[in-house]
């Protein structure tokens, strides 16, 4: 029997927008490499669409978006949009991803943040905050895309390794768990 405990829930994701918006806020800007920073906002949209997926991963790479457009010189409205295609791209699907295939999803992820890395700085580009297309692809987009997937790696190996804990979203079995079956799964009696 799998209960759905949606005030866990609620506060396991606030729990990781509030860890986000920490690591965005006060880590982000001080390491740096390149021109490249962490993108946290990414990483929240990116966990929010692999776990969830559907209109709460949208919603949540809206807000990931907008709280990073409003913490950076950027234009307004430009990360936002961004990450909610981002969201609704990889949060297709709407199921547990990171749990089923953690490396399918880590391949997902690695390929939205280099696309939306890309297209942010190409957009910074085009209003003047790059001298060169060499600046935003070698300074900036991939060192930002290392970083945002180094940001990620641990958040992705904590969620697809709990079963039934924090952010698991009610503690959904694996694919391998499923093929084996639990303890009260009356289906192999």
């Amino acid at each position: 029997m799998q209960v759905k405990d949606s005030n866990r829930n609620r506060r396991d994701f606030l729990t990781l927008a509030a860890i986000c918006l920490v690591l965005q806020v006060a880590v982000a800007p001080n390491i740096a490499l390149g021109n490249g920073r962490a993108n946290f906002g990414l990483v929240f949209a990116g966990v929010a669409s692999l776990l969830v997926g559907g209109q709460f991963g949208v919603f949540c790479g809206f807000l990931a978006g907008l709280i990073f457009d409003l913490s950076t010189t950027g234009p307004i409205g430009l990360m936002s949009f961004l990450l909610t295609i981002g969201s609704y791209v990889v949060g297709i699907e709407a199921r547990n991803r990171i749990a089923d295939d953690f490396v399918g999803s880590m391949r997902q992820f690695a390929q939205m943040a280099f696309i939306v890395s890309l297209a942010y700085h190409v957009a910074m580009f085009l209003v003047g905050e790059a001298t060169s297309v060499m600046d935003v692809v070698l300074l900036r987009t991939l060192p930002t895309f290392a970083l945002t997937l180094l940001g990620f790696a641990p958040f992705a190996y904590v969620i697809s390794h709990a079963t039934g804990s924090a952010l698991t979203l009610g503690g959904k079995p694996s694919k391998s768990a499923r093929s084996h079956g639990s303890r009260y799964d009356l289906g192999n009696l």
